[in-house]
């Protein structure tokens, strides 16, 4: 039987990166409304739509959390097709303030999809999600099922401790040079516990303390990301208060907002079984390693399951980018 499962497993992986040529994003297109939803005395969240005003609902919940979208997000879908829904969630991308905690938690980022969903008349609609993107969309579906046409996850992330383990301190076995320019930012007595010492840092009265903290986060997740190790440069006052926003929000929700194990999407997946659902994970994520996808396919064997054996988590790795551009096709014939 165990062998029959890993042909079969085998099987999968091969054809995940079998298909030629791979499918490629669609051309830039700008949105053709946006605005900016005030969803509590504190926070505006930027909105915008794109592709066919006639279209299916499809809404993109971007990864981090705080990493914000960006323009090449629209060019996965099918413009056609789809009307194309992204939000920067609190304090990330476009939304203000920039890198706010304050109100900043996973209960009410799902409330603040329903309420764009009102906002914008939306019926039911796709939820596409990759790493934080997919816990959101998950958490958003087991509250509001009805709401849910189909859901598209990549680089399966559940907000359990080990997961956090895994991202400062795990990571270090696979990019060890990535890792030892993380770490060696914080005096060595405060190497053992490296979220609480960034924490602190991130949320500084200096400005300057926060922003250098934020560079060395952002550059340590950047590295990880790709197949291909990635080490890029923030120079740009853009690229530097992305940084600052991804690395804020990230820590913040990473030391209040995991989920505890009576509350976790395993034990809720119930209420997920009947809404169409595909997972797509690449083999070689290192910043959401493949063990939490591979839990969340033993418990909901009805959702569809592709690990692309030749990327690692980044959306825009060329496999995953094409399996993620094919579960959309895929999904049109969903209703």
């Amino acid at each position: 039987m165990l062998k029959k499962d890993l042909a079969t497993q085998a099987t999968k992986d091969k054809s995940a990166s079998r298909r030629q040529p791979l499918l490629d994003l669609f051309p830039a297109l700008p949105p053709y409304s946006s605005g900016f939803l005030a969803v509590d005395d504190v926070h505006n969240l930027y909105w915008e739509q794109s592709g066919n005003p006639d279209g299916i609902p499809i809404l993109l919940l971007h990864g981090g959390p705080g990493a914000g979208a960006t323009p090449t997000h629209r060019r996965f879908f099918d413009p056609d097709h789809y009307r194309i829904i992204i939000v920067d969630q609190r304090g990330a991308g476009r939304s203000t303030p920039l890198g706010e905690l304050k109100n900043n938690n996973t209960e009410n980022l799902i409330r603040d999809i329903e309420f764009l969903r009102k906002h914008l008349h939306v019926n039911r609609w796709h939820l596409f999600g990759g790493s934080w993107g997919s816990t959101l969309a998950m958490l958003y579906a087991i509250r509001y099922p009805a709401q849910c046409i189909s859901l598209i996850l990549r680089g399966i992330f559940l907000c359990e401790q080990e997961e956090i383990d895994w991202f400062l301190y795990g990571m270090k076995t696979v990019f060890p040079e990535a890792w030892e320019q993380f770490a060696g930012f914080l005096p060595e007595d405060e190497q053992s516990d490296l979220l609480n010492g960034y924490y602190r840092r991130l949320t500084d009265d200096d400005p300057a303390t926060q922003l250098e903290a934020a560079i060395r986060w952002s550059l340590y997740e950047g590295a990880c990301s790709s197949l291909l190790p990635n080490y890029e440069t923030i120079t740009t006052t853009e690229q530097k208060q992305h940084a600052l926003a991804l690395a804020r929000i990230e820590a913040h929700y990473f030391k209040h907002e995991l989920l505890p194990p009576g509350k976790s999407i395993l034990s809720q997946i119930d209420k997920l079984k009947k809404i169409p659902t595909s997972i797509i994970q690449g083999r070689y994520d290192i910043i959401c390693p493949i063990r939490s996808a591979y839990k969340l396919h033993h418990l909901w064997p009805e959702a569809d399951y592709i690990v692309v054996p030749d990327a690692g988590h980044s959306a825009l790795d060329p496999p995953i980018r094409s399996q993620l551009i094919q579960a959309l096709e895929n999904a049109k014939n969903i209703h």
